[in-house]
């Protein structure tokens, strides 16, 4: 099992490089950058003392230089006028759209991301996992069709209408708190029991609104896969054994059912992540979703990129998480890796 882990963690490697090179040819696709329209404007208007700023900032952040030459800098294995200093330095560069460094400009919000993110996906499969199954079992059931209906309204809503909803009757009903992810009291004091309450109470609505798409898909796709390991042979024979219903469900077909419920770990992470930046922008949450898109908007490519590599990060980790938990539910799986590896 320690080879299986070392030989993914190893594959994220070159993985990363790759989308680094991908990354970063994307956002320099649209002529021109944020210095440049800059340098521009300012030349338009005779502004010499912002203009040699921004000759200088073109200067220090290597963005004078060839475009290949610019991503080695910008990576950290090729020096630049500070020697070698970007990403693996731990130096994510300037936000020229915030006038301040990449690192202050995301600060909490990268927790804020991922703790709302890990949140979504706990709710996916904490209710998902249950639904799904006694849809399955309870074929063409009121629970059946209740699973149905859920999948309906989380399929066919749009996710800003369905947050526009909750907030209103959230907050009118329950007293759920409007935007953000904490109380404006807490926001400066460090952490405490108090504040992981305010912070689990905002959670709700966001959560159910991110979640719930990726909820209403699983529970169907594990619903058809139930269905399909207790519809064989090896289930009904079991059955004219008298195996108690129980045992006879948890014993091989809802086991072999989870496969593919689980390897969905690592494609459900980029839909969330991906649904969560305008999720952001309705309930004005403090996450990394706003800031993407004024970086993008103003070409801020240092800001962009590293958000980019950020959120690229979290869905390879969210795909080695899916692969450790399918080699652990199916030995067949780890097994067949490490022959692989030894061929």
């Amino acid at each position: 099992m320690l080879r299986f882990i070392l030989h993914r963690l190893l594959v994220m490697v070159p993985t990363l490089l790759v989308v680094s090179m991908l990354i970063f040819i994307v956002i320099n696709l649209p002529p021109g950058d944020y210095l440049s329209n800059q340098i521009a404007e300012l030349r338009a208007t005779g502004q010499e003392a912002g203009l040699a700023k921004a000759e200088f900032l073109r200067h220090e952040y290597s963005l004078d230089r060839p475009l290949p030459e610019q991503y080695l800098v910008w990576i950290g294995v090729w020096p630049g006028p500070n020697g070698f200093h970007g990403l693996l330095q731990g130096e994510l560069g300037w936000s020229f759209e915030f006038n301040k460094p990449v690192v202050d400009v995301v600060g909490e919000t990268l927790w804020f991301t991922v703790i709302l993110n890990l949140a979504a996906v706990l709710f996916v499969y904490l209710v998902s996992f249950p639904l799904g199954s006694l849809a399955a079992i309870r074929a063409n059931s009121w629970v059946d069709y209740l699973a149905a209906a859920v999948g309906y309204i989380g399929l066919a809503t749009p996710n800003f209408l369905l947050a526009l909803i909750l907030l209103y009757y959230g907050q009118k009903w329950l007293g759920l708190p409007i935007g953000g992810l904490v109380d404006a009291k807490y926001e400066d004091q460090p952490l405490s029991w108090a504040k992981a309450g305010s912070v689990l109470e905002h959670l709700i609505v966001p959560t159910i609104v991110i979640g719930l798409s990726g909820t209403a898909a699983m529970v169907r796709r594990l619903r058809a896969n139930l269905l399909d390991e207790l519809g064989k042979p090896y289930v009904v024979t079991a059955k004219a054994k008298g195996v108690p219903p129980l045992r006879r469900l948890t014993r091989y077909p809802l086991r072999m059912a989870l496969n593919p419920f689980v390897s969905d770990i690592g494609s459900l992470l980029p839909s969330l992540v991906s649904g969560s930046v305008l999720i952001s922008v309705v309930l004005s949450l403090p996450t990394i979703g706003p800031a993407l898109l004024e970086a993008l908007r103003a070409q801020d490519i240092f800001l962009s990129g590293f958000i980019l590599m950020f959120i690229s990060l979290l869905v390879l980790v969210g795909m080695l998480v899916s692969d450790i938990a399918l080699a652990l539910l199916d030995p067949r799986i780890r097994l067949g890796k490490a022959r692989k590896a030894q061929s």
